[in-house]
């Protein structure tokens, strides 16, 4: 355009100066600097200058694009999360001296302790799908949760004193997940599942692979295990040692999470699980409560089923072990729970409301409100807790990537029911 055909006015000129330039130009300025000052004073040592070289070479490959950030080879922390909480629980967090009652919004990071009462349990989720399922009198200490920019995690979790059951996912090889027990350190491999008993007052140490394997180091000393192998050892011995053990029957009937309706105030139910080649007989307990602290039902019999009388309304649970000629147990089955409710002409739907889920990674939070008195279940599992006023707060397990559906089914005692389904995505 001619300066003749320009409008009279202010005109602005703009000029593009990338971070990369400006960048550039101060290490220029800055290199005429340094040789200006080694002329100027050659009292200036070597060392010196090779310092500010290195200092200019990472900046001018930051700057290329040719080094990595700082941060990727550093692990970020990761949080675990309450699923389940069950009598008195209580938590210790790692930078503070109190305790503090257990609840579904507690965070837990490294460092933190939780501890079990005398009829408390509770199942602690890890980013990376490990689950610890915290017998009562029990106490853990989250030593490792963090994951790195190639998607390795590695947890860890000491168990100080009581019994804990946990269970691996399929996580990203190079990834750990182990557990500590008096001094004894135990790598789960993905997929697998164990038992730890740590009892310190009469120092009787033991883990147990349930499913999968694992490989359990000491004093330099390195076991293998693999399903129902188990190490023990005290503190004054040396070597660990390794047994086999009985696995345990499957229960079959009632499935888990049954409803079982009954047109009477009581109602029989027949119980069946697999039968065992080498056992001679079975232990059949019924409990109201997870943790068995006290028992309905404990009692032997000969046959790999049998019908209980007389139970009423209301939920229950249940396992069997085996036992060989010479009386040893073996260790107890998955526990199921099943519901008697009687039969009502009751067919209407119940409320149930659910708010906007919040994703958590491969977690997923469940908040909503239902009828006083009656049960939620979150893709069959139970939701432990729910408040007087029908409200309820639910961390689902760890979900795998790609879709998923979330089914939450809400029922009362009546037979009364509700069952609502969304779609989600887990990238």
């Amino acid at each position: 355009m001619s300066s003749a055909n320009r409008k009279p006015g202010v005109h602005i000129a703009w000029t593009t100066v990338t971070y990369r330039s400006v960048v550039l130009l101060s290490l220029a300025i800055a290199a005429i600097f340094f040789v200006a000052m080694r002329v100027a004073f050659p009292q200036f040592t070597q060392a010196g200058l090779n310092k500010a070289d290195d200092v200019a070479s990472s900046l001018l490959e930051r700057v290329a694009g040719m080094a990595p950030s700082p941060k990727s080879a550093l692990s970020t922390a990761q949080q675990a999360h309450f699923t389940a909480l069950d009598g008195t629980v209580r938590v210790k967090k790692g930078n503070g001296n109190s305790w503090v009652p257990a609840d579904y919004n507690i965070p837990l990071d490294k460092g933190d302790v939780v501890q079990t009462g005398s009829e408390g349990m509770a199942k602690v989720v890890f980013n990376d799908g490990t689950s610890y399922t915290v017998k009562q009198d029990s106490l853990i200490v989250i030593e490792e949760n963090s994951a790195n920019d190639q998607q390795q995690t590695n947890v860890a979790v000491a168990v100080s004193t009581g019994t804990v059951d946990l269970s691996t996912a399929t996580y990203s090889q190079g990834s750990k997940s182990q557990v500590i027990v008096a001094g004894a350190t135990a790598s789960l491999a993905p997929e697998s599942a164990a038992q730890v008993h740590n009892d310190p007052k009469a120092d009787q140490h033991e883990i147990l692979i349930k499913k999968g394997t694992g490989e359990v180091t000491r004093n330099g000393e390195t076991v293998e295990l693999a399903n129902w192998e188990k190490v023990s050892f005290s503190g004054g011995e040396t070597h660990m040692e390794k047994t086999k053990e009985t696995g345990p029957p499957t229960p079959i009937a009632p499935a888990n999470m049954a409803p079982l309706f009954s047109g009477d105030a009581t109602k029989d139910v027949e119980f069946t699980w697999s039968p065992m080649a080498n056992a001679v007989g079975y232990r059949l307990r019924i409990s109201r409560n997870p943790y068995f602290s006290s028992t309905l039902v404990d009692k032997r019999i000969n046959t790999a089923a049998v019908t209980v009388s007389g139970l009423g309304e209301g939920a229950y649970y249940w396992e069997v072990q085996s036992y060989d000629p010479s009386g040893k147990e073996s260790v107890e089955s998955e526990k199921n729970r099943f519901t008697i409710i009687a039969k009502t002409k009751q067919t209407d739907a119940i409320d149930l409301e659910l708010d906007p889920f919040i994703q958590h990674g491969h977690v997923i939070e469940i908040t909503g409100h239902t009828q006083t008195g009656a049960r939620v279940m979150v893709n069959g599992s139970e939701v432990p807790v729910i408040a007087s006023d029908g409200s309820f707060h639910y961390f689902t397990p760890p979900l795998p990537t790609g879709e998923a559906v979330i089914t939450v089914t809400a029922q009362t005692a009546q037979g009364g029911v509700n069952t609502q389904q969304k779609k989600i995505i887990i990238q």
